[in-house]
């Protein structure tokens, strides 16, 4: 259950205060719920929400419009492009490449959805290398907008849990196997960081690229199965150098999958996605990290 609470010069620099109980689970659950039971564990995936909402709101005035997982919200464009929209496993996916390619690339945005220019952009150079790239619309044409007041992120992201969109994930894949293709990997930015990880615990997928993912645990990383590529940015609340770090140790010590760790400097979350297309310092490091995806699924996704 959610509260929101008006607290006005309650606490300094914070209005609002988001309280979430969680149900059936004792002290200390967020950090032992893997250990713990099955509501627990299923829980696991607010307890990531729970920390970005305190992030949010108990920080500056800046800080109140969202965390850094809703900076630079991009104008999107359902008509940007070169490829198309068509359905395929019950939802409307962006399409590029032939389909005639046996090698599927898909790729799950961040919380703006599919209709973002430079996500469809990637999705054209991803495909321009050889690959059959889907990126479904997961959000159900209910992207966030950071300008509904009545709709802070935390609300909104109860509606979007990324539980439900690896759930989502099942009917693309087999949809895409029924098209005869072979090999699928999978890239998630930011929110869809999770649902790949997810995708890569399960082995529905043979690679895996998280771009300056969210949500995204240690017990996540351990439970990799395929090749699985983290690029991270120097300046980010999401997923601090820090942990990205130590994603980086338990890929190293993970025998037999294969794993690659990059952060980026001077870079901030979602830079991958969400740069200044007038910026060439922004689109350079932008474009750095595309190679690096397209290197990882080049080399594993045959």
């Amino acid at each position: 259950m959610m509260w929101q609470l008006a607290s006005g010069n309650q606490h300094a620099g914070s209005d609002v205060i988001f309280v979430n109980g969680m149900n059936s689970v004792g002290h200390a659950w967020c950090k032992g719920c893997h250990e713990a039971s099955q509501n627990g564990v299923a829980l696991s995936f607010d307890s990531p929400v729970c920390l970005c909402i305190l992030g949010v709101y108990f920080g500056s005035k800046k800080a109140m419009s969202g965390p850094q997982c809703c900076e630079h919200p991009p104008s999107l464009n359902p008509n940007s492009g070169s490829g198309h929209v068509e359905q395929l496993g019950g939802l409307s996916c962006y399409i590029a490449g032939s389909p005639h390619s046996k090698l599927a690339i898909l790729l799950v945005s961040d919380i703006y959805g599919y209709e973002a220019p430079n996500f469809r952009k990637l999705a054209d150079k991803v495909a321009a290398a050889g690959f059959y790239v889907v990126a479904p619309d997961f959000l159900y044409g209910d992207p966030y907008v950071p300008d509904k007041a009545e709709r802070p992120l935390p609300v909104w992201i109860k509606d979007h849990g990324m539980d439900k969109g690896f759930e989502d994930t099942k009917p693309v894949i087999e949809a895409l196997k029924s098209k005869g293709v072979s090999a699928i990997g999978a890239a998630g930015f930011c929110w869809g960081a999770k649902v790949v990880v997810e995708l890569a615990k399960s082995g529905y997928i043979q690679a895996a690229v998280l771009l300056h993912p969210s949500f995204v645990s240690l017990d996540d990383i351990k439970g990799v199965k395929v090749p699985t590529a983290v690029l991270g940015a120097e300046i980010d609340q999401m997923s601090p150098p820090a942990l990205v770090k130590q994603f980086e140790e338990i890929l190293t010590a993970k025998p037999g999958v294969d794993g690659f760790v990059k952060i980026f400097p001077g870079v901030a979350h979602g830079w991958t996605v969400r740069y200044n297309a007038e910026d060439a310092g922004a689109v350079k490091c932008a474009e750095e990290a595309h190679q690096d995806m397209l290197g990882w699924f080049s080399k594993y996704v045959k």
